[in-house]
């Protein structure tokens, strides 16, 4: 077993128990955690598989953006967890009936691609010395160049979207206009208001002493 080989039975074994606490562990926090970890597994074996482009997004998108947008939304909301997890044990059959199915298909996918023809070898030991990055640029700009464009204006439009829905106006919002800021004159912050003149407090002490006098 070569070193490439062993880097890639421990990243895939770490990543199999990131993945398992991350349905497991009881805190969302924990399992948030976990679940970046279990990204920053599946980039390092793309490495190895020297798809750089592909690991070096992961990294950027979900561990950076998206897994940091789901900390905070965990640690901001006052989740209830008992309540997650009522019903488990009874969609567990359903769930397990699933994910079994779904491992067999990957299964079927992952052993026929293991079965490398003359073509495909060849094909594969030529690409060997070739960019990831290089080659995956000249697709995305030249044969995908339209479905990259529509996703690039979805994108647009979901954050003028979203910038929009923060802007709306909240009756709790204590909002100043900037300009009424400017406009505003010394007469409209302060008012002169005239009041008659009061008597002067008597001294403590002198009250005192009366009310003594008038004992004796």
């Amino acid at each position: 077993m070569d070193v490439k080989t062993g880097l890639f039975y421990l990243f895939a074994v770490v990543l199999l128990f990131a993945a398992f606490r991350v349905i497991t562990a009881r805190n969302p926090v924990y399992a948030a955690l976990y679940l970046v970890l279990a990204f920053f597994q599946a980039s390092a074996i793309w490495l190895l598989l020297r798809a750089e482009f592909l690991a070096i997004s992961l990294v950027l998108v979900y561990v950076g953006a998206v897994m940091v947008l789901f900390l905070f939304v965990v640690m901001m909301l006052d989740i209830n967890v008992d309540s997650l997890r009522e019903g488990f044990w009874k969609h567990f059959p359903l769930a397990a009936g699933v994910g079994a199915l779904i491992a067999l298909e990957m299964a079927a996918v992952l052993m026929g691609g293991f079965r490398l023809g003359e073509p495909r070898a060849a094909a594969v030991a030529a690409g060997a010395n070739t960019s990831n990055t290089l080659e995956l640029g000249k697709l995305l700009y030249s044969e995908y160049l339209y479905p990259l464009e529509i996703a690039a204006v979805i994108l647009l439009v979901a954050i003028v979207a979203a910038i929009a829905l923060t802007l709306r106006t909240r009756k709790d919002s204590k909002y100043v206009n900037p300009a009424d800021q400017v406009r505003v004159k010394a007469r409209d912050r302060v008012r002169i208001v005239q009041m008659p003149a009061t008597r002067a407090a008597e001294p403590v002490v002198e009250a005192a002493d009366a009310a003594k006098e008038n004992k004796a």
